[in-house]
């Protein structure tokens, strides 16, 4: 299938403990600069099991952008309508890790994402072409998340990211006038944030080792997350959106439920944010 995500890419600076993390200490540990962004991590899973995928981005003007939209061009990701933003400017993601995998906190520096305006979407959609869905993260502002909902072309999924961004949504809804989403990826803490919205068709809601809970019309499921060692939590959520995705919006909830947490199975075992192993899994579902 073909797919046009729109979001984030930067670097991202990943720092894990071999011991438990200790506040306001110098802890031993790693740290390992590897391509990353939310709307990124989502296009190269999508490329790695099997799609066409076209990448609207602004990369950071800087070492680290050129860095990140190497990594693209690696991974197959159409980005030919991508731009570089301004020099100097920096698209970065820094996370702390603990030595179970988990993440204690990260800082996010994606001043380049505001780059994506709806005047820049409004162009780039009338060269993008035929797609079987568009995908957005909200490290996008939200007029230009706004300006998606009512103009993309194709069913539209939406990535709430975090909790400080989640609230676009709801902000972007409310500036929409059409006012229609298809499916709405989020976690527990960005539900609780953005509360009830009409007019999603799917809301997949994230609970980490308690599975992932679905909630299509008055009908709600509850899927189980698969058994796993986790390495690495960050990108899970990701593969988690880019295997719902994957399904295409016609497949059932139960079919993407299970595509999307064997997706996130796969990242989380992995040290990288993306695992180049989902292409056994294409294999597998082909």
């Amino acid at each position: 299938m073909r797919y046009c995500v729109i979001g984030g890419a930067n670097a991202d600076i990943v720092a894990t403990t071999f011991q438990p993390f200790v506040p306001n200490d110098s802890n031993p540990g790693s740290i390992r600069l590897i391509a990353g962004g939310v709307g990124r991590n989502i296009a190269h899973n999508l490329s790695l099991l099997g799609n066409e995928v076209v990448f609207l981005s602004f990369f950071g003007g800087d070492t680290f952008g050129w860095f990140t939209a190497d990594s693209c061009r690696k991974a197959k990701v159409d980005i030919s309508l991508s731009d570089a933003a301004p020099v100097g400017t920096r698209s970065c993601f820094l996370s702390i890790n603990n030595c179970d995998g988990e993440m204690i906190g990260g800082v996010s520096d994606m001043v380049s994402a505001g780059c994506i305006t709806p005047e820049w979407i409004a162009d780039k959609l009338k060269r993008v072409g035929p797609v079987d869905a568009f995908v957005a993260d909200t490290n996008i502002p939200m007029e230009s998340l706004a300006f998606l909902i009512d103009h993309a072309y194709a069913p539209l999924y939406v990535d709430a990211v975090s909790g400080a961004k989640a609230p676009k949504i709801v902000e972007a809804m409310k500036m929409s006038s059409k006012k229609h989403i298809h499916t709405l990826k989020c976690n527990r803490m960005e539900n609780d944030i953005i509360g009830t919205l009409e007019a999603v068709d799917r809301r997949f809601i994230s609970q980490g080792p308690d599975g992932l809970e679905v909630i299509e019309g008055q009908k709600t499921t509850h899927f189980e997350a698969l058994p796993c060692e986790v390495v690495n939590t960050n990108g899970s959520g990701d593969a988690l959106m880019a295997g719902l995705v994957h399904a295409g919006p016609q497949a059932t909830v139960e079919v993407a439920a299970q595509i999307g947490l064997r997706c996130a199975k796969i990242t989380v075992e992995c040290p990288d944010t993306v695992n180049k192993q989902l292409k056994t899994l294409y294999e597998q579902l082909s």
